[in-house]
């Protein structure tokens, strides 16, 4: 049997079983008197059952009207328990945050800010996926996404956070004195981190243009950076590096920069997010906090 009432016909009939009067859940409700007997009507109507006894003075609930309100009465309370929650997210620092990022940019850069971002609001918690891979962030329901390079998630809203430079580095033991221009890499040791086969090489002083792809004397084919810069500090080859990444160990000696005019062209850093319209709070939180944190490495480099 099919039933056509409406839950909003169940809330006016939970108010007058839970007042014990039709003009007291009137007012609770704030609905005309004549409009909530209308609907109880229907109710009764709809269900084909009577649920409330009137007379002039008093509203008794049938046996029926007594099980009907015990078991409509707890949704009721649920619904509101859920409004309460929903009512949280858009006013309180608390609940979770679902976040994608490329593995190490994830590890490298954005930790630190994340790490600092949950000392500031004990009451948010962060969900990081970290992978290499470009999954679907609409599927996996992902909050805030972080992407290096190109994306192509439609209707997000991407927000510039920094620019990348690839360098070319290779140990501090390996002879490197013969590589005086890209061309000059061509069948040298080399290491290479997937998707990063062909290195787009850009003088940044006289703006040059050079592609180089590494294509003999691959000693190792990775996909993950850690990897690439423990192979170049082993001693197996040349490999390009994140400045982020490779400065430390440049400043340490631990690496050495090969051809330090040339790098690629800046790579830039987007935070990807839904409109902010109706977004919960910790969303609010999160996204001015890696804005700020950001700009004020910008002008702390400058």
């Amino acid at each position: 049997m099919k039933f056509n009432y409406s839950l909003d016909d169940m809330r006016c009939f939970c108010a007058v079983a839970q007042h014990g009067s039709f003009k007291q859940a009137s007012a609770a409700l704030e609905i005309p008197l004549s409009t909530l007997s209308r609907r109880i009507a229907k109710l009764e109507a709809d269900l084909a059952i009577r649920l409330l006894n009137r007379d002039a003075h008093r509203v008794q609930l049938t046996h029926s009207g007594q099980r009907y309100y015990e078991r409509s009465l707890p949704l009721f309370e649920e619904l509101n328990d859920v409004a309460v929650c929903l009512l949280q997210d858009n006013t309180q620092a608390k609940g979770t945050i679902r976040i994608s990022a490329p593995v190490n940019f994830g590890v490298h850069v954005l930790a630190q800010h994340f790490n600092a971002f949950l000392n500031q609001y004990p009451d948010i918690h962060l969900d990081l996926r970290l992978s290499n891979q470009t999954i679907d962030i609409e599927e996996e329901a992902i909050d805030i996404a972080f992407r290096v390079g190109d994306h192509n998630a439609d209707h997000w809203i991407g927000r510039h956070l920094t620019n990348i430079r690839f360098v070319i580095c290779g140990s501090v033991n390996l002879n490197l004195y013969s590589i005086k221009t890209p061309s000059d890499l061509d069948g040298f040791p080399t290491v290479l981190c997937s998707p990063m086969s062909t290195w787009k090489l850009q003088n940044t002083v006289s703006g040059e243009m050079q592609d180089h792809k590494p294509n003999s004397n691959i000693r190792l084919k990775v996909d993950d950076m850690s990897l690439l810069t423990r192979a170049i500090q082993d001693g197996l080859g040349v490999g390009f590096i994140p400045d982020y990444h490779a400065q430390p160990l440049i400043d340490s000696g631990e690496l050495v920069q090969i051809l330090p005019q040339w790098s690629n062209q800046p790579r830039g850093c987007q935070m990807l997010y839904r409109d902010r319209d109706n977004m919960p709070f910790r969303l609010h939180l999160l996204i001015d906090f890696m804005l700020k944190r950001f700009d004020s490495h910008r002008c702390y480099a400058q």
